[in-house]
């Protein structure tokens, strides 16, 4: 049976970077948040690609075949914590025993089931597949929200599965109903 993680704060949520991110892991990231508690945040960056890595070739490290759907699966660069392991976000079609509920239609999974099933055609309707998470430790995020590092906005479908990366972030601000151009690091001065 699937876990379901329990509601609070800004799980579901998409993390927006501010254009002044100085950690160039995380210039212009959109991170969608699967977990956030008084513990700490996990998510997973969806507007970057992992260079150098194909599906088909994480598959052949894995020993596991590789099918012509494979070709159309990229490997995104979820964050830079535990970069060799493999997540996949995903719409809730597809569940696993070990499968994390995010919300709404949205899950997580981190097993190599999830991956023979995305190779052989029989894996969830939409995913993403990254290598590695961003993680906050207890308090961190809000501290780093509250410091205007980062905006959110709701998730959406299109957004988070959304293959065009290079206009992502842009997507992402103007669901604010922002423009990008006005973001300033300042808070509260007029």
């Amino acid at each position: 049976m699937p876990t379901q993680k329990t509601t609070g704060y800004l799980v579901g949520q998409i993390l927006i970077a501010m254009p002044q991110m100085e950690d160039p892991r995380f210039a212009r990231a959109i991170v969608y948040l699967c977990a956030h508690s008084a513990e700490g945040a996990m998510g997973i960056v969806i507007n970057k690609l992992f260079g150098g890595l194909t599906f088909s070739e994480l598959l052949e490290q894995l020993e596991i075949p590789t099918t012509p759907a494979c070709d159309e699966i990229r490997v995104h660069f979820g964050g830079p914590v535990e970069s060799g392991r493999g997540f996949v976000l995903h719409s809730s079609d597809y569940l696993h025993e070990n499968t994390m509920i995010v919300g709404g239609d949205v899950a997580l999974t981190a097993t190599v089931d999830v991956l023979r099933a995305m190779a052989d055609g029989t894996g969830p309707r939409e995913s993403l597949l990254a290598l590695g998470y961003a993680g906050w430790g207890s308090g961190q995020l809000d501290s780093e929200i509250r410091e205007n590092a980062w905006l959110t906005v709701p998730a959406d479908p299109a957004l988070l599965f959304g293959r065009d990366l290079e206009h992502k972030y842009e997507q992402a601000i103007q669901k604010l109903g922002i423009d990008v151009g006005l973001l300033s690091a300042d808070v509260g001065h007029a």
